[in-house]
């Protein structure tokens, strides 16, 4: 029995053991991440759709011009398909947090069995730099960026690379192909526009000629009876503020105004059917849910989550107008002209000046190169109006537009037939047979304006 004791607790031990070194021991995945100097911290992640997955930490220049500025932490998801599987790089133009879901998997890394390596814009969210000096918040520093984390996973995965984004992730796409043409083998930008002002003035016709003139009536008049309605509406919508705790930098009844304005961009955009824009005869209950529905005042407060984007747009990347001649008499703002810089931007930045410089290298880049590029945008989504629709006569740059569709057009979304040629122009660039994976609901992706 003594002896039947000291075996049991012997195994005891070993088990113990066992599990405490598989504990620490790391996988070669693990080991090929640390290998890269520029990373000093990596943790694993919950998956359901890969085999490791991992959160790392990368240390880049706040300029890379000059690296003496100083440096910060940019946050770059790992998921793991296989060494021999092509590789996907999400460009994100914002926050990365919801990539974290366990279930998280982008479209295109879905379709190929690809890696995904997942990159957190500069200046949001865990990648923000303190201090927040605004001045190393440019388009070229973010390229650089995603050139960095490239050029390092590169000798992890040595396959080809595809890069994609969605909506200000495309624009970044489509600004780290121009910069570094020859960083990946596809390139894949969604809803990107590209701009070329600070309001640039494409959006507002766009809007006056989408859809059909029935439906642009209907919200029209949606917007001109909840302007009607201020005076009944406005105190609710204080309240409404307050509870929020927003704070602008304009007073109420304007905030108001640019919410309404806002509400023709904000529906189309996302594709809110026609069919829940409530009557001109609806109760006040039902009209104020309706407009906070589609035109959330949080967009405009002081001090936005997205007021990093806000300075790229007013910096270089471009936005669009309003038009108010619809709207005049019921309005208590004289022009919406410049409200970007007044109400969205940091104090310290509010003059700002727009450089068209980006615009004009990238509008060079895509005339002049014909890079293996594969654009999609939606025909409704007000961003389109910027989109490069423009480019004709390519060998390899191709813009496929989801008819009727909004800033949620996905590969998932085209027309069958069109999604068969995305299928094989992606095919036949990666240079041999992969096991696709046929997509037959919509892939669900969180994407921000």
């Amino acid at each position: 029995m003594k002896n039947m004791h000291i075996r049991y607790a012997a195994l005891l031990l070993f088990v113990l053991l066992s599990a405490s070194t598989s504990s620490f021991a790391q996988t070669v995945l693990e080991q090929k991440i640390s290998a890269i100097s520029a990373i000093k911290e990596i943790r694993p992640l919950e998956t359901s759709e890969f085999s490791e997955k991992y959160v790392t930490y990368f240390t880049q220049p706040l300029d890379h011009r000059h690296p003496e500025k100083g440096s910060f932490r940019q946050r770059v998801i790992v998921s793991h398909a296989g060494f021999d599987r092509p590789t996907v790089i999400v460009t994100e133009g914002y926050g990365a947090a919801y990539a974290l879901r366990p279930q998280y998997r982008e479209e295109l890394s879905k379709l190929l069995n690809a890696n995904m390596i997942f990159v957190e814009y500069r200046y949001f969210l865990e990648s923000t730099p303190e201090p927040k000096d605004w001045q190393y918040l440019t388009a070229e520093n973010s390229a650089d960026d995603l050139h960095a984390i490239t050029t390092a996973f590169k000798s992890i995965y040595p396959g080809k690379w595809i890069a994609t984004g969605i909506s200000k992730g495309g624009q970044t796409t489509l600004l780290y192909r121009t910069f570094y043409p020859d960083d990946v083998d596809i390139s894949v930008p969604y809803v990107a526009p590209l701009c070329y002002g600070v309001e640039d003035g494409r959006h507002e016709p766009f809007l006056h000629k989408v859809s059909t003139p029935e439906n642009r009536k209907k919200i029209e008049d949606f917007q001109l009876e909840a302007l009607k309605r201020k005076a009944t509406l406005l105190p609710r919508f204080e309240k409404y503020c307050t509870e929020k705790n927003y704070s602008f930098r304009a007073p109420i009844e304007e905030i108001y105004d640019y919410s309404v304005l806002e509400y023709s961009f904000a529906l189309w955009q996302w594709g809110t059917p026609i069919s829940s824009i409530p009557a001109t005869t609806a109760s006040d209950d039902e009209i104020f849910s309706h407009l906070l529905a589609i035109s959330e005042p949080g967009y405009f407060t002081a001090d936005s989550p997205n007021a990093s984007f806000f300075v790229q747009a007013a910096r270089e990347l471009g936005y669009y107008g309003y038009d108010v001649q619809p709207f005049k008499q019921y309005l208590s703002i004289q022009s919406s002209e410049g409200y970007l810089h007044r109400l969205m931007l940091p104090e310290e930045l509010k003059d700002m000046p727009f450089d068209k410089t980006l615009s004009k290298t990238i509008t060079k880049f895509l005339k002049k190169q014909d890079p293996k590029m594969i654009f999609i945008y939606g025909q409704n989504d007000p961003w389109t109006a910027a989109g490069v629709t423009w480019l004709k006569n390519k060998k390899n740059i191709h813009v496929f537009i989801q008819p009727n569709g909004s800033h949620l057009a996905r590969i998932n979304t085209l027309p069958e037939g069109e999604k068969k040629e995305v299928i094989e122009l992606i095919k036949k660039w990666l240079d041999k047979e992969l096991s696709l994976i046929h997509i037959s609901e919509p892939t669900r992706l969180l994407s921000i304006s």
